[in-house]
């Protein structure tokens, strides 16, 4: 283990800062320091080495130019096992620098700021920060680097030699740290319109980048996969702090491939719901979902879609989890329960599955509830932003207008309806989706199906409303569900053969509404 007697520290965020500096001085650790990180260390009394001082040259530019020096470089990437790099330090007066403190600007945080200019964007780019990140990680055996002010009472506490294991978890940290950084510039810069560049002004950007750069952190290993031939891990999105990636899990077994995969889609549905709402989802769908005065009740109706799908499923909630809510939810096997936040009474409840998974998961933000998705395919990727909905004009295209019930039915199911596969049908009444056709190849399977599952679960449907992911190509679709007790529709219309469908409507007395927007989910 080497000892650390030299630092050099530049940062922007100055969290920890004199904490940190202070514990090294005092053990004897020469600091250095840039710019303003100099001049809050001198503030608090600190004895720093200046780094014109240390180079020999001046800060250039209003401090643009300061650490690209090969002063400071040599005494970072010197190896320390080399006889003939020391003593070519040791020629030039100059020492090893044992620790780099550093971390970047904040160019994800300025250009998030819908007012920011190019200019705005451009200053935000840290040049010496990032190399001064690059050739300490390069060199962390002799060189240890700290992007994270949490990390600085462990590297205080360790300065007279950090071992080996603790300097690469370090450097893996600067690794990632810049490579999220460097992405963040990267999607920026190639989404910005060439044609109408404005330095000193808002300029254009495309909705997406013409290369696309993530990076992911390491979360969870898994046992498997969909199936267990199938080795996996769970990553959440550097820099996006919402959705699974947010959660916290206060109970229960870890979470499975195909669990994270449930838990998200019982997410979005339950927030595509209004408040208080339920969903219950299984393999990727949804086998109930409801709305009521009250969240328990919002849950009764969404477990008795289909009793017999929810055993095993994942409930996705949008309300705190209160005791009524949890006496329900044990009284069923569930896999998961994901919910913005449970009470006291609640969780002492829910204790009595201690093999219940728990996930406390903040409500999306409207931009996060429209926040990018990505799916990969053979060779590349697919990028879309979620389908929490979309501004639609409704418009009433049958004869008969919809009643005060119907039309509250009709904007419930289309809540539902994107989060089912297509070809997507779902029939409902009353704030409770009664039956669910998802998956099938042709729209009036799905129809027939959505009205059997219903029928099988004991739901009379004389009444009920229905909606459609996508238009009806043939008026067999809206005859299958007036047949079964359907009495008004939504659809987004759009078909060759809508004024065939529209007249089977008014044949049939039924209500239907055209949306003008799909919601295909593949």
């Amino acid at each position: 283990m080497k000892e650390i007697r030299s630092a050099l520290l530049s940062v922007y965020d100055k969290t920890g800062l004199v904490e940190l500096a202070t514990a090294l001085s005092e053990q004897g650790v020469r600091l250095v320091s840039t710019g303003g990180t100099a001049r809050h260390l001198v503030a608090a009394g600190l004895e720093v080495v200046q780094i014109e001082e240390y180079t020999g040259s001046p800060e250039m530019l209003g401090g643009r130019v300061k650490t690209l020096h090969p002063h400071v470089f040599g005494g970072i990437l010197a190896r320390r096992e080399s006889v003939s790099q020391l003593e070519e330090l040791s020629a030039a007066g100059l020492d090893t620098i044992d620790l780099v403190v550093v971390n970047l600007y904040p160019f994800a945080e300025t250009v998030a700021a819908p007012d920011h200019t190019l200019m705005d964007a451009l200053e935000q780019i840290d040049i010496g920060g990032v190399s001064l990140l690059r050739a300490a990680y390069k060199n962390f055996s002799g060189c240890a680097v700290v992007v994270d002010p949490a990390d600085y009472p462990s590297v205080a506490a360790g300065s007279a030699g950090l071992s080996l294991p603790a300097r690469l978890a370090l450097a893996k940290k600067a690794v990632a740290h810049t490579a999220a950084y460097e992405a963040a510039i990267c999607n920026y810069i190639t989404s910005i319109d060439q044609d109408g560049i404005d330095l000193g002004g808002v300029t254009p950007r495309a909705p997406h980048p013409e290369h696309l750069a993530l990076t992911f952190t390491h979360r969870q290993s898994l046992r498997y996969g969909e199936n267990p031939h199938q080795p996996a891990a769970f990553y959440s999105a550097d820099g996006e702090g919402y959705g699974l990636g947010a959660g916290k899990q206060l109970q229960g077994k870890e979470l499975s491939f195909n669990n994270y995969l449930d838990t998200d889609a019982a997410w979005q549905l339950a927030w595509s719901l209004p408040v208080p709402g339920a969903a219950v989802i299984k393999h990727a769908n949804p086998c109930g979902a409801g709305t009521s005065d009250a969240l328990v009740n919002a849950y009764r109706h969404a477990r008795a879609t289909d009793p017999l799908s929810a055993f095993g499923g994942i409930v996705g909630l949008n309300e705190v989890v209160d005791d009524a809510t949890a006496h329900e939810v044990v009284t069923t096997f569930i896999e998961v329960v994901v919910a913005p936040g449970f009470s006291a009474e609640a969780l002492e409840i829910l204790k009595a599955k201690p093999n219940l998974r728990l996930l406390e998961l903040p409500a999306p933000t409207a931009e996060q509830r429209g926040a990018r998705e990505l799916r990969w395919v053979s060779g590349g990727a697919l990028l879309q932003s979620r389908d929490f909905g979309a501004e639609e004009q409704w418009v009433v295209v049958s004869e008969r207008q919809p009643n005060q019930q119907e039309n509250a039915d009709l904007l419930f199911l289309w809540d539902v309806v994107p989060a089912v596969k297509s070809n997507a049908i779902v029939i409902g009444r009353n704030g409770q989706l009664l039956g669910v056709g998802a998956g099938q190849m042709s729209r009036v399977d799905s129809c027939r199906f959505a009205a059997l599952k219903a029928q099988d679960a004991g739901h009379d449907l004389r009444g009920s409303a229905a909606a459609s992911d996508a238009f009806f190509p043939f008026p067999d679709g809206v005859e299958t569900l007036a047949d079964a007790g359907v009495t008004a529709i939504v659809q987004p219309g759009g078909s060759k053969r809508d004024d065939e469908v529209i007249a089977a409507a008014n044949r049939l007395g039924l209500v239907l509404v055209h949306t003008g927007t799909r919601h295909f989910r593949h």
